[in-house]
């Protein structure tokens, strides 16, 4: 029972957060939702700013899980092609995206960006610097395995993952306004391939 209602204060205030934004939404408004008196959230959260920390802390450890785990990034690339590697990656996190969960957690993460130093440090750190750092191995790897071109591993990751931020930036903006996201996904699609063209040795 405990563990239900701490959930729905949860839920609710992701719902809310991510549409009005946290300084839009009051406590009164979240247990109001929920159902409950606003004495009874105080058993769950120590206050408002508790229940933002516990959704950045969820994102932050979703998120993480949407790369694989370096100890089986050897077998991942022995066990298939340059190609199938980049577009299964592409697909995981295309699916982990189209979670209504997570559009959530992410509009909340933007929006709160500059006021809260904790989701700026999500962006900077866990979203931004960790994937470049995946991908600055990946292309390491790689290119230790002659199936890319030899050039710094660092750029290649940044020349990468830059545009595909930037579309995915446009994805969730076009996501939370109801509108088509074919465009946007097939330039995508079109990115990962162009790239890929780009970088390959011929023989591959």
């Amino acid at each position: 029972m405990t563990k239900n209602t701490k959930d729905k204060i949860f839920e609710t205030a992701l719902d809310l957060f991510s549409q009005k934004g946290y300084s839009a939404v009051s406590i009164r408004e979240i247990t109001r939702t929920v159902g409950i008196k606003e004495s009874s959230l105080y058993n769950h959260f120590k206050n408002k700013e508790q229940i933002l920390e516990s959704i950045l802390t969820h994102f932050r450890t979703d998120f993480s899980k949407t790369m694989p785990p370096l100890e089986a990034l050897d077998e991942i690339l022995n066990n298939s092609t340059t190609d199938a590697f980049f577009k299964a990656g592409h697909r995981n996190f295309k699916t982990y995206m189209e979670n209504v969960h997570a559009q959530k957690m992410w509009r909340v993460l933007q929006v709160e960006q500059f006021r809260e130093p904790m989701a700026r440090d999500i962006i900077l750190n866990d979203f931004f610097q960790s994937t470049i750092d995946f991908l600055e191995i990946v292309f390491k790897k790689l290119i230790e395995m002659k199936r890319i071109k030899p050039v710094d591993p660092r750029l290649l990751a940044v020349e990468y993952q830059y545009p595909a931020f930037s579309l995915l930036a446009e994805y969730n903006i076009l996501k939370f306004d109801g509108k088509d996201t074919t465009e946007v996904e097939r330039r995508l699609d079109q990115h990962i391939d162009f790239f890929l063209e780009m970088v390959k040795v011929p023989q591959e």
